[in-house]
């Protein structure tokens, strides 16, 4: 099948990685038959011209067409897509709902996630990348035709695990939606005295207070340097307070990481078990300081629990979701089942 595909202007920027853009880049390299569109702008919330240029892309788009927008792109704004709703079959591909970005004000929040909703129900089906996501956007929007096509990961290496666990990782944007600062308040006020190194990598768009030398804020990483980081880490930490799938999770585990992460969203759909129905690392409730210390702590002083937990990482390696599984599900999706 053809497809069009509809994207941020920031989807191949290598200042700001994030999973919803690796999620786009690598489906669509699986697909076939795929005619891609960049639109510029700052998404959600999009100038004059950036809507001007988006109302043309779609407007030079064949009807009958089978158009797949990104909801970073489409979803705040609905009146750019309405005129082409009856002619072109829309999918909306939902990496996060807009209104569920923490920091917004109540009023921001409700007021993106009411523009989604008009969006998401012109879709011909909206896509998302978890059972959980597809949950809340049935609970917010009432939206019907929800299909699940969860993100692959690539094969990886195995990461050669330091013995007493000190290397610590978190991949992610640094913002108030990833939590960097509990664990750096976790790591600097909770466990000054224990012997750690937490590298954080990903876009810094506000200076993080820190004291402790320890905690070293590398920036946005890709390619090898991100492979790099991986290789010399013991544990993946995510102490998100919102996720819909959480692709750095399967990453680490794709390298014999464990993770600890809070359970939110996607993110326990993402760990998984072990063949043996074991966890390959901890999940704690969200916004959760004490809770985040003490997992830490277990994982710093304790040799059975990192052996456990390594052993559960490596295996759980092998039944990782492929990125073909994901152009696959995807492909079905579009041609009519949501299942």
């Amino acid at each position: 099948m053809t497809l069009w595909a509809v994207l941020p202007g920031s989807v191949d920027d290598p200042a700001a990685p994030s999973g919803g853009n690796r999620y786009d880049r690598a489906v669509l390299m699986m697909l076939p038959d795929v005619h891609e569109v960049v639109v510029p702008g700052s998404w959600p919330r999009p100038g004059a011209a950036a809507r001007a240029a988006l109302g043309r892309v779609l407007a030079d788009i064949p009807d009958g067409s089978d158009v797949l927008v990104d909801g970073l792109v489409g979803c705040g704004v609905p009146e750019i897509l309405a005129p082409h709703a009856q002619r072109l079959r829309l999918a909306v591909l939902v990496h996060l709902p807009l209104g569920d970005e923490t920091g917004l004000s109540p009023a921001d929040a409700a007021e993106l996630s009411g523009l989604e909703g008009e969006t998401l129900r012109l879709a011909t089906t909206v896509i998302v990348t978890s059972d959980a996501a597809a949950d809340r956007i049935r609970d917010l929007h009432g939206v019907a035709r929800v299909g699940v096509a969860a993100p692959g990961v690539d094969p990886a290496n195995l990461a050669v695990p330091h013995p007493d666990g000190r290397r610590l990782l978190c991949v992610a944007a640094v913002t108030p939606r990833k939590g960097q600062d509990l664990l750096v308040a976790a790591l600097e006020q909770d466990l000054a005295g224990l012997d750690w190194e937490c590298t954080f990598a990903g876009a810094l768009r506000q200076p993080v207070p820190y004291a402790d030398r320890r905690l070293r804020f590398a920036g946005p990483l890709a390619g090898d340097a991100l492979d790099t980081a991986y290789e010399f880490s013991d544990l993946l930490v995510l102490p998100s307070r919102a996720e819909t799938y959480g692709m750095v999770v399967t990453e680490a585990l794709a390298r014999g990481i464990p993770v600890l992460a809070t359970a939110v969203g996607g993110v326990p759909e993402a760990l998984g078990t072990a063949p043996d129905g074991s966890l390959p690392g901890i999940l704690i409730p969200p916004d959760d300081r004490p809770a985040l210390a003490g997992a830490l702590r277990a994982w710093l002083t304790d040799p059975a629990l990192r052996e456990r937990l390594r052993g559960a990482a490596r295996a759980r390696r092998d039944t990782l979701p492929t990125w073909d599984g994901t152009a696959r599900r995807l492909t079905a999706i579009l041609r009519g089942d949501p299942r």
